[in-house]
């Protein structure tokens, strides 16, 4: 059998960790080596001669990595804006163009914006669920790439992907898909026709809140040894110990995202109505628009949703203050919960345009506790708000 014809669970326990042959340990060492010794000049043993080009602990992750995607190609980098830069490099030259949606992580749109954009790289913002607006913002002979995030950050939206890889080819546009959100547990976008899928490794691949890294995956063998050739010009890998621990986080994924998912569920419901909650973004309840969609392309809804208040940003901002095992964080992901205000946090980047986030958004980060206790902490912060807001 070859490592993808495994189940899903089975290839994220077993992809590219073979036991150590020396002593039998059935966890593969981590490599914490700069440099490896030679037989000779050019006498390297498995390929290894410096870290920034190979290790042992980082080739193991992206068989990893490439196996949970399907995929003939991984590659693990220092944070998941590193992955995307190195593709954008990769993949660009000034005067060339993306398409991004109007609902991207914010940080992806800095990078694109101002950093790629002071290079010469042009952007179009588009509505993902409006094939016809996408068509249109492709410049033949420009456009090399078609950003998807799905579900996005944080409005929760759900894009076509088979629909939107479809177009891309048409009009020959790589078609890239951010799959942090889903994780590949419950979403396998090159499955469905899209050609690279991206990561922030940091969020449900390691799972544990206690490292950053960045993935990309590809079938494509030219674009790889390209992407490959940036990575190591560049230098922005995983190092061992990171690669190490994402490894080790992934190896729960399957079981983890089917509790994210249905603690996230049961947290929809309970805030679906509820007198200081205007609306629920999660794509789990039949009223969100992508239901059927999300259904369709997800194996499960995921362990992150949003809702806007109706108090506006102050209650908002009294939400995010008064709960107590939602910790007020960044990021998302991790066994815990976390609660944020993404105007003021991971958006703040994209504040005065066409992306920013309404500001009586909360984005939710539902972990895997129980989901009792879970509830029961909204609820005492949420009759917070509503005490708060009846003496104003």
């Amino acid at each position: 059998m070859s490592k993808h014809d495994h189940g899903f669970a089975t290839r994220s326990i077993h992809a590219g960790q073979e036991f150590d042959p020396t002593t039998g340990a059935i966890i593969p060492p981590i490599y914490q080596t700069s440099t490896f010794v030679q037989d000779g000049v050019g006498g390297l043993r498995g390929g290894y001669e410096y870290s920034r080009s190979a290790n042992p602990t980082r080739t193991a992750l992206e068989t990893q990595l490439a196996a949970l995607e399907g995929a003939k190609h991984g590659f693990s980098f220092a944070s998941g804006l590193a992955a995307e830069d190195a593709l954008i490099r990769t993949a660009l030259r000034p005067g060339d163009h993306i398409v991004i949606g109007n609902d991207v992580y914010g940080g992806t749109y800095r990078l694109i914006n101002r950093v790629h954009g002071a290079w010469g790289i042009e952007h179009t913002v588009v509505d993902l669920g409006d094939l016809e607006a996408v068509e249109a913002a492709i410049i033949p002979g420009r456009t090399k790439l078609l950003w998807v995030e799905t579900p996005s950050n944080p409005l929760m939206k759900i894009s076509d992907i088979a629909a939107l890889a479809a177009l891309a080819h048409r009009h020959e546009v790589l078609s890239v898909v951010d799959n942090t959100f889903a994780s590949p547990a419950l979403q396998q976008p090159l499955s469905l026709g899209a050609d690279i899928v991206v990561h922030s490794t940091t969020k449900y691949l390691g799972g544990h809140s206690d490292v950053l890294g960045g993935a990309i995956i590809m079938n494509d063998d030219e674009l790889a040894e390209q992407l490959g050739f940036v990575q190591f010009a560049a230098g922005a890998v995983s190092a061992p110990l990171d690669a190490w621990l994402t490894t080790r986080g992934i190896k729960t994924l399957a079981v983890r995202m089917r509790q994210h998912s249905a603690n996230a569920q049961a947290i929809a419901e309970f805030l679906d109505g509820h007198a200081a909650v205007e609306r629920v973004y999660y794509p789990g309840l039949e009223s969100h628009p992508g239901h059927e969609l999300a259904a369709r392309q997800m194996s499960g809804f995921g362990g992150m949703l949003s809702l806007a208040l109706v108090g506006g940003p102050a209650a908002a901002t009294r939400l995010v203050e008064k709960t107590k095992l939602f910790a007020l964080a960044e990021s998302l992901g991790g066994v815990e919960s976390l609660i944020g205000l993404p105007a003021q946090m991971t958006h703040a980047s994209v504040k005065g345009t066409e992306l920013a986030v309404p500001e009586n958004v909360v984005r939710l980060s539902v972990g895997i506790e129980d989901v009792a206790d879970l509830i029961a902490d909204l609820d005492r912060a949420l009759a917070k708000v509503l005490k708060a807001s009846a003496k104003h």
